[in-house]
């Protein structure tokens, strides 16, 4: 589903270039679920982007569900992230002053869904994450663990065939990263939506089936199992 090809990205800093990325070659399968693991600094976040079409490398090509990204415009890609794309962030990224349900509702209200069309789907996508009756709350009203799940359902609204999530468990207890990597499983193994989780966290990698380990820009270990990090 996901084809990187001799990828790098530099970026042009005061103090001179800086290679983020430097050609990469990665394969990820349709419906496997990724864990990218490295040191801060090391390209992670920076390969998550790529792939989601939030930025272009500088060299190489990238190719997502088929769709060569690099031959896209700025509207064609930001059509691809709205329709193809859900984005879990560590910090959730929930707008304080819209409700759970309105938040959830955003994508389907951006691509001019039904007022019934989208009060049918949010109240599914809540049932999907076990958040329903949190319809009208505001998202100071809730834990971590249920922010990151209504970050999950608004993520879901599209019917995504991939979700990247970086650093999802990176602001909960164990407990509620636990809850959401279990999500994000079953949503890989039920819907068989592909998954490519950015995360510092061993325990979080163990669910992947693969994990791809990238220092100083350069995919170092790729096809790792879960569990046996070196």
């Amino acid at each position: 589903m996901i084809k990187l090809e001799n990828v790098s990205k530099v970026f042009a800093l005061e103090a001179g270039n800086f290679a983020a990325l430097k050609q990469n070659d990665i394969h990820i399968r349709k419906g496997e679920f990724i864990a990218i693991m490295g040191p801060s600094g090391s390209g992670k976040s920076t390969l998550l982007q790529l792939i989601g079409g939030l930025d272009l490398p500088t060299s190489g090509s990238i190719t997502v569900d088929g769709v060569r990204l690099n031959e896209l415009n700025e509207k064609d890609r930001t059509l691809f992230r709205r329709t193809k794309v859900g984005f879990v962030f560590q910090n959730y990224q929930l707008l304080p002053m819209m409700t759970v349900a309105e938040n959830v509702a955003l994508p389907l209200a951006a691509n001019k869904a039904s007022k019934s069309e989208i009060k049918a789907k949010v109240q599914r996508l809540l049932e999907a994450v076990h958040l329903e009756g949190k319809e009208s709350h505001f998202p100071s009203q809730l834990s971590g663990g249920q922010q990151q799940r209504v970050a999950i359902a608004r993520a879901l609204a599209m019917k995504p065939q991939l979700i990247l999530a970086d650093e999802p468990t990176g602001n909960l207890d164990r407990k509620n990263g636990q809850d959401v990597l279990q999500l994000l499983s079953r949503l890989n193994k039920e819907e068989r939506i592909t998954v490519v989780m950015v995360t510092h966290d061993r325990h979080a990698a163990e669910q992947a089936d693969r994990i791809i380990m990238i220092r100083d820009g350069e995919v170092v270990q790729d096809g790792t199992e879960g569990g046996v990090l070196n």
